[in-house]
């Protein structure tokens, strides 16, 4: 799909958005600080299922799976838990030590999650009110040439005229009719946060990014977890080091991983739930959780009738400015199957609006997007890959450094994760970066701004980084990568 590029750029002075995930109210705050007149259509609350049900709910379960993590190898630094109680007589004192457990009040933590989630939909929804930005909550559909109907809620029936439409629908969960979710037992990544208690035993069908989170989570939440695996690694798309890290963090803390297989059908019983393989092994579990997937949210809402080109998979056909084939309408986020990341389509909303009023424009850029597994450790990564490398399309020097030997690891009794740096062949040039760590979020930063704007290895390893710090494993790389190098490719 290559939409015309011979269309007039202009500057729209309506903008009317369907959908208020991050490509949707990203872009709405964006037209409105350039004075355009916009508004947005949403159904289930601003900031979509990034805020709702996805990203915000499923990282506060995680950041608390952590909080568990820290507390539980707090042993290993001299921490002791308990009471300590003195007996004063006769100038003596004596003390006893009671031994206390760490454990979750499931209920309390999908409370906070929950509770988290709308107070940040709320947030977005009056920031984008104080930006002058028309908010309409209910379903929407796309009328030719370029509005929006709405069809549902306390405004179903109004049209609303713009110059310009962006559409950010975002997806959903999967679904397999031999595993249909029912919200108690069997579950998808939405319905995650209806438990009260921490299962006794999560099955998680799907190894990608969010099974494998999910999995880390629930076990060290103190679940049982067995996490079903089509593939014979762990995140098959992520860097295979990586996976390997992470898999034996799954090994040491008892995850149980059925690899090369796939779930055949899952059942209710009487007391919690039933998984058949296609290998023919049958998982007895107390919950399953479904995490095969999204679906975009694009079926019913006018695109073809307004002439835009939809996929196979059922995703709109976008370019690297967020054009569809239809004139003056734009797309952004999960709906477009570009990166399934809110950074991707916020990213998208902003090109898109940049692009509409006729702004310069730098086009998207999926080697610069940095993006991390919230698994415990993180596995965060940008750029060129490993499988890249390997396969012969880039030509790089690799790097791989252990945190066993960097000193803050070890005070954070850390003993497992790297970093690993690409500098291009020849000419220094850093093109890639993986980090596995502890907030590997936070410290892949540095690497994604060398990658962005094409630093030489030179310049990250002569930056000073604190001591102690893990930033100084990614500075002691780059070191490990330096090349003498008097004219460095632009």
């Amino acid at each position: 799909m290559t939409p015309t590029n011979a269309r007039r750029r202009f500057a729209p002075d309506r903008i009317a958005i369907l959908g208020g995930g991050p490509g949707g109210y990203e872009a709405a705050m964006v037209a409105a600080d350039a004075g355009a007149e916009v508004t947005i259509v949403e159904e289930k609350g601003l900031g979509g299922s990034a805020v709702l049900t996805d990203v915000v709910p499923s990282k506060t379960l995680i950041a608390t799976a952590d909080a568990m993590r820290r507390v539980n190898i707090s042993t290993a630094f001299g921490v002791r838990f308990g009471e300590r109680r003195g007996e004063r007589g006769n100038g003596s004192q004596a003390e006893s030590a009671v031994e206390a457990e760490a454990w979750a009040d499931f209920s309390k933590v999908n409370e906070r999650l929950l509770k988290l989630a709308h107070s940040q939909s709320r947030d977005i929804h009056a920031t984008l009110e104080s930006y002058g930005v028309r908010v309409i909550i209910g379903r929407g559909a796309l009328v030719p040439p370029h509005s929006i109907e709405v069809t549902s809620g306390a405004h179903a029936g109004e049209q609303i005229d713009a110059d310009a439409v962006i559409v950010a629908t975002g997806a959903h969960p999967r679904e397999l009719a031999s595993a249909k979710p029912d919200g108690e037992r069997i579950l998808n990544w939405t319905q995650a946060y209806n438990l009260t208690e921490v299962p006794e035993h999560m099955i998680v069908v799907g190894s990608g990014v969010t099974g494998a989170e999910f999995a880390s989570a629930y076990r060290r939440l103190g679940a049982e977890v067995t996490l079903v695996s089509s593939r014979d690694q762990v995140l098959p798309g992520e860097d295979s080091d990586a996976a390997t890290v992470l898999e034996n963090s799954f090994e040491r803390v008892g995850v149980h991983v059925a690899s090369l297989t796939r779930a055949e059908s899952v059942q209710r019983t009487e007391n919690g739930v039933e998984v058949r393989l296609t290998n023919g092994e049958v998982l007895q579990g107390s919950h399953c959780l479904m995490a095969v997937g999204g679906i975009p949210n694009t079926a019913g809402i006018g695109l073809e009738e307004a002439g835009v080109e939809i996929s196979e998979s059922g995703h709109v056909q976008v370019d690297t400015v967020s054009r569809t084939t239809a004139n003056n309408i734009y797309a952004a986020g999960d709906c477009t199957g570009v990166m399934p990341l809110a950074s991707v389509a916020a990213m998208q909303g902003r090109v898109a609006v940049a692009h509409m009023q006729g702004e310069s424009v730098k086009p998207l850029k999926l080697h610069q997007v940095a993006s991390n597994v919230f698994t415990s450790p993180e596995i965060a990564t940008v750029g060129v890959t490993q499988e890249q490398v390997d396969s012969g399309k880039y030509q790089a020097d690799v790097i791989k450094l252990d945190l066993a030997t960097n000193a803050r690891a070890k005070m954070m009794n850390i003993r497992e994760g790297f970093v690993k740096i690409f500098s291009r062949k020849g000419s220094g040039t850093v093109i890639g970066a993986v980090v596995v760590a502890p907030r590997a979020s936070e410290l892949i930063f540095p690497l994604a701004l060398a990658v962005t704007h094409k630093l030489h290895v030179d310049d990250v390893a002569t930056t000073f980084t604190v001591y102690p710090s893990l930033t100084g494993s990614i500075s002691e790389a780059a070191r490990r990568l330096h090349l003498h190098v008097t004219d460095p490719e632009d």
